[in-house]
């Protein structure tokens, strides 16, 4: 037995226990979030989520330093790692052993998008496509189920196919303005202070 086969029994006893909990009306929705600061000076973007961190960067023919794979990179490759992940799932679930997976994904973003002349271009990633490379000695038909039922229960996959609506709002935060009455204050505290220090009975 194959070290993934191995994982894929400990993930079936994962998967069968989450169904579990979803059978018994104790599953909770879970609430996802992700920050993303961009540093002084290289304009890196630093995403964190959890306890992890992932460092996003443009090459530099777009004043970047290559320190990490571009947002557009980084969307294709996530969409990798749900199908991936999802294989594993429903074949743990469905008992087709896997010798090895691997799932290559690729698309196209164009700069010239949206420019003149380029009006309908799509300013997004497009053209994607997905290969998934399984070696498996599970006959053509039980891979063409697994591959079905990871097509319908992809959440990334099925995120990009279906459109939706995004809040957005944008807070605006002005620390120079803060800081001015700050730096007047101090700086009349300090002409009084000069003043009383040359006629002291001034005051």
């Amino acid at each position: 037995m194959s070290h993934l086969n191995d994982y894929l029994a400990e993930k079936r006893a994962a998967v069968l226990a989450r169904n579990a909990a979803v059978e018994a009306g104790t599953a909770q929705p879970a609430q996802l979030k992700a920050s993303v600061k961009a540093e002084g000076r290289s304009g890196v973007r630093r995403l964190r989520i959890r306890e992890h961190q992932v460092i996003s960067d443009s090459p530099p023919d777009f004043a970047g330093y290559n320190l990490g794979p571009s947002s557009p990179e980084l969307q294709l490759g996530v969409l990798g790692t749900c199908v991936t992940h999802i294989f594993l799932i429903h074949a743990a679930e469905r008992q087709v052993p896997l010798e090895s997976l691997e799932v290559e994904v690729t698309g196209v973003i164009d700069p010239r998008g949206g420019k003149p002349g380029h009006e309908q271009t799509p300013i997004w990633p497009h053209e994607i496509g997905y290969t998934v490379h399984i070696d498996s000695p599970a006959s053509r038909e039980d891979i063409d189920a697994l591959f079905e039922a990871v097509e319908r229960n992809c959440p990334i996959l099925n995120l990009l196919r279906n459109p939706q609506t995004i809040r957005a709002e944008v807070k605006l935060v002005n620390s120079k303005a803060k800081a001015a009455p700050v730096a007047h204050v101090a700086h009349a505290a300090h002409a009084a202070h000069a003043a009383h220090a040359a006629n002291p009975l001034a005051a």
